[in-house]
């Protein structure tokens, strides 16, 4: 009999709020994270705004020391595990350290500190670039720093797969504990990258939105207006275990992993497939692992950046999966609410799904306005929705083709071998 893995303990820090209560809140009352960008000077940007994480001080959580040698998205990814671990009551020791380890997805890793010490370098020469610019940049770092910090000693590897990161992490733990290597394992994604060079790469690719003059309303997942999507940032891990280890332990699973795919559309290296027929094979394939069928989901939460390409396609995927069944599920894209926060996305909209099968209530789709003939499904429009739920499924969709899929249900008693 396959092990079942549950999810104990979550931690994140989002445009949207610093911790789990805080975001969640806001994800409800429909609230916008964007904002101008702060970060650097963007006025000669096409793209001038983005859902900045706010108030956060690394050195509310390391000293200074310690925080200057952490990339920004290493410092997330490590006090979004810290909360994680504080919420699942799990205590970490020599007994049990082997049996503990990490997958940490980013898209893009420390762009931040390699844009930094490229300008050092430029002025400078090659001697006066910063030592701790390589492990500072790797995208397995945040992994590595949380191991460091928790000391823990099982599996730890980083998953980049653009936009799918933050939900191939949690797939991919999922099947370390499934094997028998891990008794538990911390898993999300994060991403840091509203900096100069990201930015600029995104705006002339056209994937940003350029509504600068109401950032609060320019994300907007499936409406007809849309116009590309608003950059965020920040980390959400989850602590992810056998249901044995945490029924020995005495911990409260607050959602069970049923199921997990992982596709690509081999199409294009940024743009989505129109039919959606990667992103299709991808939701069937997770439906399989949790032996569903179509009737069998009560929500999804969609990758749906408010870019025109993506959200048709997989309004299409999801058309083509769920057959007649997908105009009675309500879909709703929270990235209207937090931006996109890239290989980080996946992680948050896993943790946001796990919120709402504990409380039966629906994230909204906000700025839903103006109707698209090609997105005809319940989007959620505007304001959360009471439902009870049962098993809900979260979407990542990424560049290069990338596609990953997870089912979540609410957790049953019984325990299995």
């Amino acid at each position: 009999m396959r092990v079942r893995v549950v999810v104990t303990g979550l931690g994140c820090i989002s445009p949207l709020g610093n911790d789990v209560p805080t975001t969640w809140k806001n994800i409800l009352a429909g609230q916008s994270g964007a904002g101008p960008v702060t970060h650097f000077d963007a006025s000669d940007f096409k793209c001038q705004i983005a859902a900045e994480v706010k108030d956060f001080d690394p050195c509310d959580y390391f000293d200074r020391k310690e925080a200057r040698r952490m990339d920004r998205f290493t410092q997330f990814a490590l006090v979004a595990a810290l909360q994680a671990v504080k919420d699942s009551g799990l205590e970490i020791n020599d007994q049990n350290s082997q049996r503990i380890g990490a997958v940490i997805g980013t898209g893009i890793g420390g762009l931040g500190t390699l844009q930094e010490q490229i300008g050092v370098f430029d002025k400078h020469g090659p001697n006066r670039v910063s030592p701790f610019m390589i492990p500072m940049m790797l995208p397995d770092t945040a992994g590595g720093t949380i191991a460091i910090h928790l000391g823990i000693r099982g599996s730890n590897m980083a998953v980049v797969t653009a936009c799918a990161s933050g939900t191939n992490a949690i797939g991919e733990a999922t099947e370390v504990i499934r094997r028998g290597k891990a008794d538990v394992m911390l898993a999300g994604g994060t991403e840091a990258a509203i900096v100069p060079v990201a930015m600029a790469g995104m705006g002339v690719m056209t994937a940003l939105t350029i509504r600068n003059d109401e950032p609060k309303r320019a994300s907007r997942p499936f409406d007809k207006d849309r116009d590309g999507f608003l950059m965020g940032e920040g980390a959400a891990v989850l602590v992810l275990e056998s249901l044995q280890h945490a029924q020995r332990r005495g911990a409260q699973p607050l959602a069970e992993v049923l199921g997990y795919g992982s596709t690509n559309d081999a199409y294009h290296i940024s743009a989505p497939a129109e039919n959606g027929s990667g992103a299709a094979a991808c939701m069937r394939m997770a439906l399989d692992d949790a032996e569903l069928d179509v009737k069998g989901i009560d929500y999804i939460n969609a990758h749906g950046t408010s870019t025109p390409l993506n959200d048709k396609s997989e309004t299409a995927a999801i058309r083509t999966v769920f057959g007649e069944a997908a105009y009675d599920i309500p879909v709703s894209s929270t990235k209207s609410m937090t931006g996109h926060l890239l290989g980080a996305a996946g992680a948050l909209e896993a943790l946001f799904g796990t919120k709402a099968l504990l409380e039966n209530i629906l994230p909204p789709t906000i700025n839903y306005e103006t109707p698209d003939p090609d997105c005809d499904l319940d989007y959620v429009p505007n304001q959360a929705r009471p439902k009870e739920l049962e098993r809900v499924m979260s979407n990542s969709f990424g560049f290069g083709g990338h596609n990953a899929t997870i089912i979540l249900g609410k957790p049953q008693e019984q325990a299995s071998a």
